[in-house]
């Protein structure tokens, strides 16, 4: 028995759809789903639906309202381009209704006589039950028909083949690395793991820091270690230490030891601290520049390429060694002071005396209430001896404030407004 807050697509299908004005666009004609990762149920990117001029367009489902019995209301306006199935969605109607499968359990194989799908908790739309019945039945022929939930169908959406996964690899090479996670996300399992096998080295490190969590363990998890070692080098040192804290014990300690000595060594370091405090955020890798460094060469030092945005916002004036632990920590200077000034001038004499160096025992509470009262970006954590251990950036605080599953949220929300668009 289907739950009371599932659909049959079946009834769906024909269904006019109603503008808010009450107008009608045109009649629903299928659904469009595309398989997740993760055990997921897969998830319905909207509907296709067919305008009076005989048109099928595409509609996204987080801008339908309601449906009932006799209608679905849309909100928003109607993009009119034709409708084109894109690789890895699947048609509910076109591709599932009738398709012969084998159910966990079953003694004989038995066909989909229809798809129910149903609004999660986070109020996006997934496939819930598969209606089945016997294999072999003629459509017309009446039969048992038993509803299960998609997970006893495994094999209901086909697995896609990993022939195509240097193809993959090469397209994501031209994406941002948000829009590559976005890409792996929603990726079925098998092909992932292809396309990352495939991946540059660097390039899967950009994408691991936008993946959630598990999607990263999930990832890493499927390299033999000597590749997770050298995908781990290529992250931020803080990035590499979140990740491997989840990893099993004994799998982290062996892609640790296949680590560079000089990258191992920091994300020790970092994993000795509490992931809540200051020293579990920071990063060991900050902009450190010595007493003597010109205006001329702090724009050099923020302006390399691997540098982030945030870290670059503030540059460290220290005593040799330069490399964290540094020497006495002399203060921090401002990207935007350093743009004012002429490049002969000193960055030490443009220290911000107002900023006080956080302390690596700092607690996300206290780390928080910093940024916010000193309205930065970027802030320095030093030890009982006034030495730079590292900078904390905003984001790493975000990272640990937010709800653990948002980046999968917002990846999803993005793969929304890709299909909307």
């Amino acid at each position: 028995m289907t739950s009371a807050s599932s659909i049959f697509v079946s009834r769906i299908k024909g269904l006019p759809m109603l503008d808010p004005n009450g107008e009608q666009v045109g009649k629903v004609r299928d659904v469009v789903i595309q398989n997740r990762s993760g055990k997921r149920p897969p998830r319905v990117k909207g509907l296709v639906v067919e305008l009076f001029a005989l048109r099928r367009i595409f509609f996204p489902m987080e801008r339908v309202h309601s449906i009932d019995a006799n209608q679905v209301i849309i909100s928003g306006l109607v993009n009119t381009v034709r409708f084109s199935q894109r690789e890895r969605e699947m048609l509910v109607v076109n591709d599932l209704f009738d398709r012969t499968v084998s159910r966990v359990g079953a003694s004989q194989p038995e066909t989909i006589f229809d798809v129910a799908i149903k609004r999660s908790r986070s109020r996006d739309w997934v496939l819930a039950e598969v209606a089945l019945r016997e294999a072999g039945r003629r459509p017309f022929q009446r039969g048992h028909v038993t509803i299960v939930d998609w997970s006893e169908v495994p094999d209901f959406i086909e697995q896609p083949a990993p022939r195509d996964a240097e193809q993959q690899a090469m397209r994501l090479s031209e994406l941002k690395a948000a829009d590559v996670a976005r890409e792996l996300h929603d990726m079925d399992p098998v092909l992932r793991n292809a396309v990352v096998r495939a991946m540059d080295d660097d390039r899967l490190a950009e994408a691991l820091e936008e993946l959630p969590e598990d999607e990263q363990v999930d990832v890493i998890a499927s390299l033999d270690t000597e590749r997770a070692a050298d995908v781990l080098e290529e992250m931020d040192p803080d990035d590499a230490a979140d990740l491997i804290a989840e990893l099993d014990s004994e799998l982290a300690e062996t892609i640790l030891e296949q680590m560079e000595p000089e990258e191992a060594r920091d994300v020790r370091t970092l994993l000795s601290y509490d992931a809540a405090t200051a020293g579990g955020l920071m990063n060991p890798e900050p902009v450190i520049l010595n007493a003597d460094a010109t205006v001329a060469d702090a724009l050099a030092a923020v302006r390399r390429q691997e540098i982030t945005p945030a870290m670059a916002a503030l540059a460290f004036i220290c005593r040799p060694p330069m490399d964290t632990p540094t020497g006495r920590y002399l203060g921090a200077v401002h990207i935007q002071r350093l743009l004012r000034e002429p490049p002969s001038v000193l960055a030490a004499g443009l220290i911000d005396s107002d900023i006080t160096p956080l302390t690596p025992q700092s607690n996300i509470a206290q780390v928080s209430r910093y940024f916010a009262t000193y309205d930065l970006v970027c802030a320095p954590v030093v030890d009982a001896e006034r030495r730079l251990l590292g900078a904390v950036t905003v984001d790493d605080v975000l990272d640990h404030i937010l709800p653990n599953d948002w980046r999968g949220v917002q990846l999803d929300r993005l793969d929304a407004e890709v299909s909307d668009g």
